[in-house]
């Protein structure tokens, strides 16, 4: 019986023992020992995020193929809309967040960003048939869309406030029901960062194009984790492997083969135009 509790008491104490050890590891080391790094993104936001063919693509696919060679983890994707992406985040239902988001002073406050990974400059995507809209003011008095809970929705607000005529704003799940609706000729624009919407035209010539110059601040793209001590270590390690990227030319390449070119980036924005 006394062998028996001995026994017991041991094996108990060895669980506690590991439950303490997992809780004092940190992301990062909880990550490179699962072997694996949960990634949230939304999965409408090309060429950064969509599905080709049934398949998950993007720059953001093959940027976090090269952060998981650098890290030694595999990347398991968490996809959902993009509303949900931050709150999970905050949640812990993944490590960080692929997105990528505008990194703007409202954000920085609650989240800590990698260095910026392209430019996210907001423009307008109107009909290649529209013969009206010239420049960014022309959408004075119109119906233009822009993604719900985005960065690209609160500047085409705040642009439209300076208009002799409010835009009339359409807020949409996700970018793809938008740019849906411009074809349709249901609104006349959709606002969205320009590297999204050079994409978006250059795959479709026919139905849309770019309205020159993007209105916006210029602004930035970053990839959002939380800023606690326990996701420190993480942060800095995928800012080391990005950095890298940087120094070396693959990001450079993974822009030329998503965008057409390629972005300066600072190493760090601390200040934001937004």
């Amino acid at each position: 019986m006394h062998s028996k509790l001995l026994t017991g008491l041991a094996a108990a104490a060895m669980l506690f023992g590991a439950t303490l050890s997992a809780q004092a590891q940190d992301a990062l080391a909880r990550a490179k020992a699962a072997g694996v790094l949960k990634v949230g993104t939304e999965t409408a936001f090309a060429p950064f995020d969509f599905i080709d063919a049934g398949t998950h693509a993007g720059l953001n696919v093959d940027v976090f193929d090269e952060i998981g060679k650098e890290l030694g983890v595999k990347i398991e994707w968490i996809t959902l809309d993009w509303a949900g992406v931050l709150p999970g985040l905050e949640a812990g239902h993944f490590d960080m967040v692929a997105g990528p988001a505008t990194i703007t002073a409202a954000r920085l406050e609650k989240y800590r960003f990698t260095t910026p990974i392209a430019e996210s400059t907001v423009a307008i995507l109107k009909s290649a048939k529209d013969t009206e809209i010239t420049k960014p003011e022309d959408i004075a008095g119109k119906a233009v869309g822009a993604g719900h809970s985005s960065s690209q929705l609160d500047q085409l607000k705040a642009f439209s406030a300076t208009l002799p005529s409010p835009v009339d704003v359409r807020e949409y799940t996700s970018n793809n029901e938008a740019y849906a609706d411009l074809a349709a000729g249901r609104i006349v624009g959709v606002a969205n960062s320009f590297p999204n919407i050079a994409y978006v035209a250059q795959q479709r010539p026919n139905v849309f194009a770019v309205v020159e110059p993007p209105f916006g601040e210029k602004t930035y793209f970053g990839y959002p984790g939380l800023k606690d001590a326990d996701h420190a270590s993480l942060m800095d390690a995928i800012d080391e492997a990005l950095m890298k990227m940087k120094g070396d030319g693959r990001l450079d390449a993974l822009q030329m083969k998503w965008f057409g070119v390629t972005f300066e980036t600072p190493d760090a924005v601390t200040d934001p135009s937004i």
